[in-house]
């Protein structure tokens, strides 16, 4: 089952988030990969770098990975990597592959008559789900209000960002100040007192906070019995995070965005920095480099945890494999592939089914190409 074609294009989505009245916009790669047989997969992510990507899908990786075998995800990442990256196998290289990867596996699902996360192992056939809401443009008094509206509707545990500070360009990513952990740490304390003890919380600081930052943050915030603190510092440096981890007692979680190679995951493993591992296979390397993660963190008795959007490619890798967790409802990237696809499950009294159609069990919606742009 050769491809015939690979090909990606940038969509500008439009959404909103709860309570914001302006429209948001979100920009994402959308790929697809056909065969000759007349398949095709899909997947779709947002990145930092989505005019790089869908440049290097489309003038680079394409040519190398036409007509090669779509039901051989490693022959054509290796092919991909040699061809096309050698040394510089971070960044745009490691998103665009991850993309490829994931289009494969649907392709792969759809040739067999299969769900991705039965082809994965076929582990678990519901998983526990979170929502990640607590934007910090929220006050707090409408991080209470949408939280118990999320409540309200049945979801059991959420999620909020910390560790913001300011950066116009980004609604979660910022360099905090000392003042801005000190807020932080009032609006865990007062969603806890808000949605009561049985409502799971937990707090990401997206990779954001200097190492005595995390640590103050996280000792104000122990009181509150949090689930875990994710990306608590700069880059997820593992030295640092194992660190940490032996200074609090909340949970660490690490792995998930901008986490492109599986050294990464082999350190925070080594170094014992994380509670729960993150990877996320739309930047990992797909379910390819994916299940190799879990694997890692199966032989270390490490949990996964999704972290980092998109849980309709993710809860397959979770689904497939015996260590697999909490599916993270990130908002922007949840409403997204609810608006452009047909058939994707959503969360429900916390928990979510998985899909028993053929590959990511999700299909696009015709007229998808008219939010393409430029």
């Amino acid at each position: 089952m050769k491809v015939r074609k690979l090909t990606c294009w940038l969509l500008r989505i439009p959404f909103h988030f709860p309570l914001v009245k302006e429209e948001q916009h979100a920009m994402a790669n959308f790929v697809e990969v056909e065969t000759e047989d007349g398949l095709k997969g899909h997947s779709l992510s947002t990145y930092p770098m989505r005019f790089g990507i869908r440049e290097f899908i489309n003038r680079e990786a394409a040519p190398v990975i036409e007509g090669m075998d779509a039901l051989r995800p490693e022959e054509i990442r290796n092919k991909l990597f040699w061809a096309t990256a050698r040394k510089y196998f971070h960044g745009a290289w490691n998103c665009a592959a991850s993309l490829i990867d994931i289009a494969l596996w649907d392709v792969k699902g759809k040739a067999l008559g299969q769900p991705i996360w039965k082809l994965l192992g076929g582990a678990h056939a519901t998983l526990p789900a979170y929502i990640t809401f607590g934007l910090p443009r929220y006050s707090i008094d409408q991080l209470i209000e949408v939280a118990k509206m999320l409540i309200g509707d049945g979801q059991t545990s959420l999620k909020m960002v910390v560790a913001k500070g300011t950066n116009p360009f980004d609604e979660i990513l910022g360099q905090p100040t000392d003042a801005d952990i000190l807020e932080d740490a009032r609006r865990v304390a007062a969603l806890r007192e808000a949605v009561g003890p049985k409502i799971e919380i937990m707090m990401d600081a997206n990779k954001g906070a200097t190492y005595t930052q995390a640590l103050r943050l996280a000792k104000l915030c122990e009181p509150y019995h949090l689930t875990w603190f994710e990306d608590p510092v700069l880059q997820a440096d593992p030295r640092l995070m194992a660190k940490l981890r032996t200074q609090t007692t909340i949970p660490i979680a690490s792995g998930s965005t901008a986490t492109s190679d599986l050294m990464y995951m082999r350190e925070y493993l080594v170094r014992e920095a994380v509670d729960y591992l993150q990877p996320n296979v739309r930047d990992i390397g797909g379910y390819t480099q994916g299940l190799k993660a879990a694997a890692m963190a199966q032989a270390f008795n490490v949990p996964l945890a999704m972290g980092g959007n998109y849980p309709h490619m993710n809860m397959h890798l979770h689904g497939g494999v015996p260590n697999g967790g909490r599916v993270e409802f990130h908002w922007q990237g949840w409403k997204c592939v609810e608006a452009l696809f047909d058939g994707a499950p959503g969360p429900v009294n916390g928990t979510v089914t998985l899909p028993e159609a053929p590959g990511l069990g999700f299909t696009p919606r015709s007229g998808i190409l008219d939010l393409a742009v430029d």
